[in-house]
C-alpha cells in the first residue's frame, strides 16, 4: 500500500490517493486504489492531502478488526450486515403484517466511533483487561455528547432510546471515578501524537488561551472558586481552563485550575509541561493580552519559546504611548490604509502595532453605539445618576446626596478616538516578516473557536458534579468528545468541504436504521434512513460503505 499523486493534464488538479499493488490472473501486477483522499489545487493542499493521506495508509495497516457497533445484539447484528456484500435477490414479505420494533441513530457510533478509535482514545483506561466495560461505557458517554451534549443522566436515557444501547448510571459514575490523572494525561499524549501525526511532526505554532467555567452552585472549595468570569456569573463559583491548539484549531492539551487562578498565572505550569510531555522545539507561542506580563515573557524566552502576546498598549508608559501615536513612525503596508510601526524594547523582544481602516472603522462604530445608549439612559433618568451605574446590584448600597449634573466629556472621546485602528502585538522573531506575525496571531480566533465549540455545541458549562476528581473527569469526557469533532470537521473540510462540528452532528443524526418485525413468523428486517449527499460524503471520508438498501436480520 502506498500513496500515489496523479496528475491532471493542463490542470492544477492533482489527486491523492492510496493505492495498493495486486497481481492479476494473468500474472502482471496492477494498482488497485484503495482510498481517494482528495484534491489538491495547489501546493499547501497537496501537502496537506499528502500527510493525511499517510495519516489513513498507517491505520489502514495497523487495523487488526473491523469496527463493531456497542454491545446491544440486535444493533450489533445490522451493523454487521450492512458491512457484507449486498444481496441482489428480492425479499419477500407482506408489508401488512410489519411492524416498527424500534429505530436507532447509527451515523453518530459509525462515523465517530471510527474516530474515536483511531485517534486511540480507547486505551485511554488502562488495563483493558480488567476495564473492558469502562472503556466501552467511556466511548459511549463520549460519542452520546457528541450526538446531544445533555447530563449523564439524560445520557444514559438517549443511549437506550436512539442507539439501542443499555446503561445503568451508576456504572457510569464508576467509569469516571477511573478517569483519573492517570488517565486524563494518558488521553491528552495520545491526542496529541494523533495530532503530530496528521502532520508529520510539523507542529510550529502552538495557541494558548483560558477561560472560565461555572457551576449550578454557591459552595466553594479548593477547585471551585470564585473569581473574574467571562460569563458574567461572578456570585457562583468556578474552575479556569486553559487550552493548547495548533494553528488548524486541533486540540493538544488542556489544563484545569482553581477558579480563583489569574490567568496570566497559568503559564509556568503549561511551559513545564510543554517542555516535559511534548518535547516541543522551534515552537511559535502566540497567546491573548490576557498573558502578557514581563514575568511571563522572560519565562518564554528562558524556555526557548519564540512567542507572539498581545499587548496593551494603551496601558503602556507615556512616552511609548506618544510613539504609538505619532504617524511618522509608521511604514505603509501593501494592504491599501493600513499600516505599521515597530519599536525595539530589549534585544530580544520588539512591540509591532498595526493600523487597520477596518479595524477603525469598528472601533468608532462600537463607541458611537456606546455614547448613544449612554445618551439614551441620561434623557430617560436625567435626575437618577444610580440609573446608570452597573455594578451587578451593589448600586442599591450607594446613596446620591445633593444635586447631580451629568454631561458627556468630549475631550475624553477624541482622545479615545486617536486609538481607533490601532492594535499592538509583542514578539522575539526576528527574521520573519511582520505581516506574518501579525497574521499569526490574528489565527487566534482558532482558539476562540475551540472554547465557543466547547460551551456551545459540546455545552461543558455549567458544571453539576461538585468534588474535583468528578469535574476533572467531565473535562476529561468532554475534551474527548471535542478533539474527536475537530479531527472529523479536519479531514471532511480537507477531503469534501468545510462542515461546522453542527453541521456534520445533524447529518449524521439523520443515519438511521429502522427494525421491522414480522408478526407472524418472527423475522425481522432493517430499512436504512435515506441519507444527504453530506452524510454520503462523510461515509466517504472515513472509508465507510454506506448502503441504503433494506435487508434481512439473520
Amino acid at each position: 500500500m502506498f500513496v500515489r499523486i496523479k496528475t491532471t493534464p493542463n490542470s492544477p488538479r492533482k489527486s491523492v490517493q492510496i493505492v495498493q499493488s495486486i497481481r492479476a490472473s494473468d500474472g502482471k501486477v496492477k494498482q488497485k486504489i484503495i482510498r481517494h483522499v482528495g484534491i489538491a489545487m495547489n501546493d499547501k493542499e497537496l501537502e496537506r492531502l499528502k500527510d493525511l493521506a499517510e495519516f489513513i495508509k498507517a491505520e489502514m495497516e495497523t487495523e487488526t478488526q473491523p469496527y463493531m457497533y456497542p454491545p446491544e445484539e440486535m444493533a450489533k447484528m445490522a451493523i454487521e450486515c450492512r458491512k457484507k456484500k449486498e444481496d441482489d435477490k428480492p425479499i419477500h414479505v407482506n408489508l401488512k403484517k410489519l411492524r416498527e420494533e424500534k429505530r436507532i441513530v447509527l451515523g453518530i457510533h459509525e462515523v465517530y466511533g471510527k474516530i474515536y478509535e483511531e485517534i486511540g482514545f480507547d486505551r485511554i483506561i488502562t488495563n483493558p483487561k480488567r476495564n473492558t466495560s469502562s472503556a466501552n461505557i467511556l466511548k459511549d458517554i463520549v460519542l452520546s455528547r457528541l450526538a446531544n451534549s445533555v447530563s449523564k443522566r439524560e445520557s444514559v436515557s438517549l443511549l437506550e432510546r436512539d442507539f439501542g444501547i443499555s446503561l445503568p448510571l451508576e456504572k457510569v459514575y464508576r467509569m469516571m471515578d477511573k478517569l483519573d490523572n492517570k488517565a486524563i494525561a494518558n488521553m491528552q499524549d495520545i491526542a496529541y501524537k494523533k495530532t503530530c501525526g496528521l502532520f508529520k511532526d510539523k507542529i510550529n505554532v502552538l495557541f494558548y488561551d483560558c477561560t472560565t467555567l461555572y457551576f449550578e452552585s454557591f459552595t466553594e472549595d479548593e477547585l471551585k472558586q470564585n473569581g473574574y468570569s467571562k460569563d458574567m456569573k461572578f456570585n457562583q463559583p468556578q474552575v479556569l481552563l486553559a487550552l493548547l491548539a495548533t494553528e488548524e484549531g486541533l486540540p493538544i492539551g488542556y489544563e484545569v485550575f482553581p477558579g480563583a487562578t489569574f490567568e496570566g498565572h497559568t503559564l509556568v505550569k503549561i511551559l513545564k509541561q510543554l517542555k516535559l510531555r511534548y518535547e516541543l522545539n522551534n515552537i511559535i507561542f502566540v497567546a491573548d493580552r490576557g498573558m502578557l506580563s514581563n514575568d511571563n515573557l522572560n519565562l518564554l524566552e528562558a524556555e526557548g519559546f519564540n512567542y507572539i502576546v498581545g499587548a496593551r498598549i494603551r496601558n503602556m508608559a507615556k512616552q511609548i504611548q506618544e510613539a504609538i501615536l505619532n504617524e511618522s513612525n509608521y511604514q505603509v503596508c501593501k494592504e491599501e490604509g493600513n499600516r505599521t510601526a515597530v519599536f525595539e524594547q530589549s534585544k530580544s523582544r520588539s512591540l509591532i502595532v498595526h493600523y487597520s481602516q477596518d479595524r477603525a472603522r469598528k472601533d468608532q462604530h462600537d463607541r458611537k453605539k456606546a455614547i448613544d445608549k449612554l445618551l439614551k439612559k441620561m434623557s430617560k433618568n436625567s435626575t437618577d445618576p444610580k440609573a446608570l451605574l452597573n455594578n451587578y446590584g451593589y448600586k442599591k448600597y450607594l446613596t446620591v446626596e445633593g444635586t447631580a449634573r451629568l454631561k458627556v466629556n468630549e475631550e475624553k472621546i477624541q482622545q479615545d478616538a486617536k486609538w481607533d485602528g490601532l492594535h499592538g502585538v509583542i514578539s522575539n522573531l526576528k527574521d520573519i516578516p511582520i505581516a506574518n506575525i501579525l497574521q499569526q496571531y490574528r489565527s487566534l480566533w482558532q482558539i476562540e473557536e475551540c472554547f465557543r465549540v466547547n460551551k456551545h455545541d459540546l455545552k461543558i458549562r455549567p458544571i453539576y458534579h461538585w468534588t474535583p476528581d468528578r469535574i476533572k473527569a467531565h473535562i476529561a469526557i468532554v475534551f474527548a468528545a471535542f478533539v474527536c469533532a475537530k479531527h472529523l470537521a479536519y479531514r471532511v473540510g480537507l477531503q469534501y468541504k468545510d462542515l461546522s462540528i453542527e453541521a456534520i452532528r445533524k447529518e449524521l443524526i439523520h443515519v438511521q436504521l429502522c427494525f421491522l418485525k414480522h408478526q407472524e413468523t418472527g423475522k425481522r428486517y432493517c430499512v436504512p434512513s435515506n441519507v444527504s449527499y453530506d452524510a454520503q460524503k462523510i461515509y466517504q471520508v472515513m472509508g465507510i460503505k454506506l448502503s441504503t438498501t433494506p435487508f434481512e436480520l439473520k
